[in-house]
């Protein structure tokens, strides 16, 4: 793999510069903040290349992937677009011989993961996910109270997030586009829960209620709809389980959105606080409630320049991307077949 004498020298570009979110605008500046820099960006929509023209001028705009990597000297070059298109784009990227970052999910079927991942190393490139969640301040907290053992060892993970709200009109709330209910905030949820068990996943269960949403006048995709409410449990070899639960049917949602459950105690997750319940000698309970601290994100983008310049070691590599995905992959499967299926990837 080629290496870099400083992070200047590596040039970045995005594939995705739409106005939701800003999100092309935001991956640059976090790259150019970690000292890359950005020369490139691909997008469809001639209005939003002129706005990247004019948030970094001088930059280079293209309307094609493919114009893009005969063109540009780009080394590095983030995909943020719908997630049905990351793997067929990564794959463009990878063959190219460029490095490549997939914003979350990295895609949405095991098999697309397993293909990056082997392009990447046939090309002596790298393949990431953007999991800047990764160092998220409430997973920061919760991993400094399981280790210092204040609630015992993890009998297991909740996470959860609902409402009961109709889905809104855009990609995410078609299923072959988005991959389904568990694949925006799921992923996230479920690299938290990894970073919580580091035990071999060994079996996964599936999940799923749909129907009602679709029925409604209205939906933006009634034949393609997500489900109205979906769930895995990931078995660890240890023992330990994970159960994660994504709702849009749910009128009275639990508090928090990540519940750690162990032996002498439990850490609820609430944003921007927490609370953290031990059982004390003599039936007492004690119960402490904190503030998160910030999250270092920017950490992300500052081990990809590490890891290319001084070969630091990269902690969201493609086979810790794919374990989030593997475990949606066969929650899916599973709510089809009715029955738990084994992992191939532990």
């Amino acid at each position: 793999m080629k290496t870099y004498s400083n992070p200047a020298e590596i040039k970045v570009g995005v594939v995705g510069y739409g106005g939701a979110f800003n999100m092309g605008r935001q991956h640059l500046n976090e790259m150019r903040a970690a000292g890359m820099m950005p020369v490139a960006v691909t997008e469809v929509d001639p209005k939003r290349l002129e706005v990247a023209k004019v948030d970094f001028p001088g930059i280079e705009t293209y309307s094609s992937v493919k114009d893009m990597l005969a063109r540009s000297k780009v080394d590095l070059v983030t995909v943020i677009t719908p997630h049905n298109t990351h793997a067929p784009l990564g794959l463009e990227i990878l063959s190219a011989g460029r490095h490549c970052v997939l914003e979350k999910p990295m895609a949405i079927t095991t098999a697309e993961c397993d293909a990056m991942i082997a392009e990447a190393k046939a090309k002596g490139v790298i393949v990431s996910t953007y999991h800047n969640r990764h160092w998220d301040g409430w997973i920061l907290k919760a991993l400094e109270i399981v280790r210092a053992g204040t609630i015992g060892s993890i009998v297991r993970v909740d996470l959860f997030m609902g409402s009961n709200n109709p889905p809104h009109a855009w990609w995410r709330s078609s299923r072959s586009i988005s991959g389904g209910i568990l694949y925006d905030w799921g992923v996230h949820l479920l690299e938290y829960a990894l970073q919580l068990i580091p035990s071999p996943i060994t079996e996964v269960s599936g999940y799923a209620s749909e129907g009602y949403w679709s029925a409604q006048p209205g939906h933006p995709y009634p034949k393609d709809a997500n489900e109205d409410e979906a769930q895995v449990t990931v078995r660890f070899a240890s023992g330990q389980r994970v159960n994660l639960r994504i709702s849009s049917v749910d009128a009275t949602p639990e508090r928090g959105f990540i519940k750690i459950t162990g032996t002498k105690g439990s850490h609820l997750i609430e944003w921007n606080d927490y609370e953290t319940t031990v059982a004390l000698p003599g039936g007492l309970i004690q119960t402490t409630r904190g503030k998160n601290p910030d999250g270092q994100g920017h950490k992300f983008y500052e081990n990809i320049a590490a890891h290319l310049t001084r070969g630091e070691a990269l902690i969201i590599t493609g086979e810790w991307a794919r374990r989030p995905i593997h475990i949606l992959d066969l929650g899916v499967q599973s709510a089809k077949q009715g029955r738990a299926l084994p992992v191939v990837h532990s």
